[in-house]
């Protein structure tokens, strides 16, 4: 049905291979006795996704020094890996099986992550990362201050991603090769012209990794390049903006080597990493360098950004420990932040009141607690920081994991769901049906699972408190899209869609929106779109971005096509508290 078969003869093999495997596993689950979390090797393994309900694979290298009863902590390095549009999940398992890939370090489990097939590790294979890891935690005792990312061609652009949007959490990174950002790297790789729309070019800033450079200020980092490599591209162009951040990238080269790892350099890598490894990720640094764009990458060791003041330009926090009571804190664009340390963690004296001195105000605010934990959030109104927010009337807001834009509701468990009447018009009716289906079909072919699909009618309670809603149809063909449109930020009926700026006749118009669900604030509402880059992006990884923001009012005059689902007459992100804010262009 598929048509994934691409090497029958070998990948039937495989296929024997892996049911024999699975066979056996069977078996050993029937005598309570699951031997393959019990014994060194390569391990291929997987969990059931909360996204979809999709298993998904990945692979553990775990090392001879391991035993079921060794208390010790881990070190894990987790591998990301190259591109590959024939790597189904069979071919990936088979990999697992037999190539313990490019580094195993010493008494070090390593991750190797499927990462929902070819996406360099972004959207529903970003999360993978994060439930492969939890899923792994079951087994192994892993120590989290050990945790080294690593990766080559793309699997060094997912190195570069993750290590400077969450540099909070690993020991060490070590990319290779691959991009860091969008832009140039088409231009220079592709020989594209870019043209992008005021929409796109902000939204690039939720992948490039070029703009969050400043946070290696907390991961240390080793890039790697081929000399002659044309990828060499994306270090070069880290190395840029990390001078611009007082930082100088260490970027070791393979002499007169192309696109795969020298020997000699691989060895330096390795004694490098090790080494930063060794010495641990350090949880409680007295300075902290934090910049980001949105609040879906809103933590940086002992600082959690909770609110801003415009999404998708830069927010920044210096923060200082300056003494066992003073702080020192800088921020722009910020307008909630807390500071937390766990229990065990505050290095501040705590018989003495911690003054913190925040954009030339000082604060004195609660001291840390017997447990030598520390708490505090510091909220930005009317022009003061304060301890205490006033109150607003402000019912939803923009927070972490609800903040936009439409592709961040397909990162957590969604619920597609279908029109059971009749549309308002025939035009839309036609291409919410076709639309629907391709959303569908592409899930699966790009990410790897089934979207989960219901009826509007069939719709529980259940369903609006787990899941991210995709609402498919209008008003007259979707209960759910009829229950809630007088709660969003347009009207919509059989003659018109309405903005604050500008009517559109709803024969030829439709609203394509992300949204607080009315019904169940704390998740979203999608309303006719999936996933927003389309085929034309399958053909290089770094235009897998998004491309559409908060809304966008579709013309249905135009066809859709490999790179939109129809025309686009306007588009927009809605404000901090998801007001209306207008058209972006």
């Amino acid at each position: 049905v598929y048509r994934e078969i691409f090497a029958p003869e070998k990948e039937f093999r495989q296929a024997l291979e892996q049911l024999d495997l699975a066979s056996h596993r069977l078996m050993k689950l029937l005598e309570g006795e699951p031997d393959w979390i019990k014994k060194p090797g390569l391990i291929p393994r997987g969990y059931v996704s909360r996204i979809d309900d999709s298993v998904q694979p990945y692979g553990l290298v775990v090392p001879s020094s391991w035993h079921p009863k060794r208390s010790k902590p881990m070190r894990l390095d987790i591998w990301f890996h190259g591109r590959g549009e024939k790597l189904t999940e069979l071919s990936f398992l088979n990999q697992r099986i037999h190539n313990p890939g490019q580094f195993t370090p010493d008494d070090s489990l390593v991750l190797h992550l499927y990462g929902r097939y070819c996406n360099a590790n972004k959207f529903a294979g970003e999360t993978d990362l994060f439930e492969a890891l939890e899923h792994v935690k079951q087994d192994y005792h892993i120590d989290d201050n050990r945790i080294v990312v690593r990766g080559f061609s793309m699997g060094g652009a997912a190195c570069w991603q993750f290590a400077t949007h969450y540099a909070g959490l690993w020991a060490a990174a070590a990319p290779g090769a691959g991009f860091s950002e969008t832009k140039e790297f088409l231009e220079f790789f592709q020989k594209e012209t870019l043209n992008p729309h005021a929409w796109e070019k902000k939204l690039w800033n939720l992948y490039d990794a070029t703009v969050y450079a400043e946070n290696l200020f907390q991961c240390p980092t080793v890039a790697y390049s081929g000399a002659v490599d044309r990828q060499k591209q994306a270090a070069d162009i880290m190395s840029k903006y990390l001078e611009q951040e007082g930082l100088e990238l260490t970027h070791i080269l393979g002499p007169d080597t192309g696109h795969k790892y020298h020997p000699e350099a691989k060895t330096l890598i390795d004694q490098k990493i090790n080494h930063i490894a060794e010495q641990g990720r350090n949880q409680i640094p007295s300075k902290i360098r934090f910049t980001t764009y949105t609040l879906r990458y809103n933590k940086m060791k002992w600082i959690e950004l909770q609110g801003l003041e415009k999404h998708w330009d830069r927010a920044r926090v210096h923060a200082e420990i300056k003494s066992d009571h003073e702080l020192s804190i800088r921020t722009s664009n910020v307008t909630q932040l807390r500071i937390h340390m766990e229990a065990g963690l505050c290095p501040l004296d705590i018989t003495k009141q911690p003054i913190i001195s925040i954009n030339n105000e000082r604060l004195e605010v609660d001291r840390p607690e017997t447990d030598l934990s520390w708490d505090v959030v510091l909220y930005h109104q009317k022009g003061q920081w304060k301890t205490a927010p006033e109150t607003q009337g402000i019912t939803i807001a923009k927070k972490h994991g609800l903040q936009g834009p439409i592709d961040d509701a397909f990162m957590d468990r969604f619920l597609m769901v279908g029109p059971s009447a009749w549309p308002m018009n025939p035009t839309v009716g036609d291409w919410v049906s076709n639309e629907m289906s391709h959303a569908m079909r592409h899930w699966r072919q790009q990410f790897r699972g089934r979207a989960r699909f219901k009826m509007d009618h069939e719709i529980t309670a259940k369903d609006i408190e787990e899941s991210n809603l995709i609402l498919w149809g209008d008003p007259s063909s979707n209960i759910l899209i009829r229950k809630i449109v007088e709660k969003l930020p347009l009207k919509w009926n059989h003659q018109r869609v309405q903005t604050p700026d500008k009517n559109y006749p709803a024969d030829r118009f439709l609203p394509v929106l992300v949204y607080p669900n009315p019904l169940n604030p704390d998740k979203y509402i999608v309303i006719n779109s999936g996933f927003t880059y389309r085929e034309y992006d399958y053909l290089n990884n770094a235009r897998q971005v998004p491309k559409l923001p908060d809304w966008a009012i579709l013309d249905l005059t135009n066809a859709p096509s490999p790179r939109w689902p129809a025309g686009i007459e306007q588009a927009g992100f809605f404000g901090e508290a998801w007001e209306w804010m207008g058209p972006e262009d």
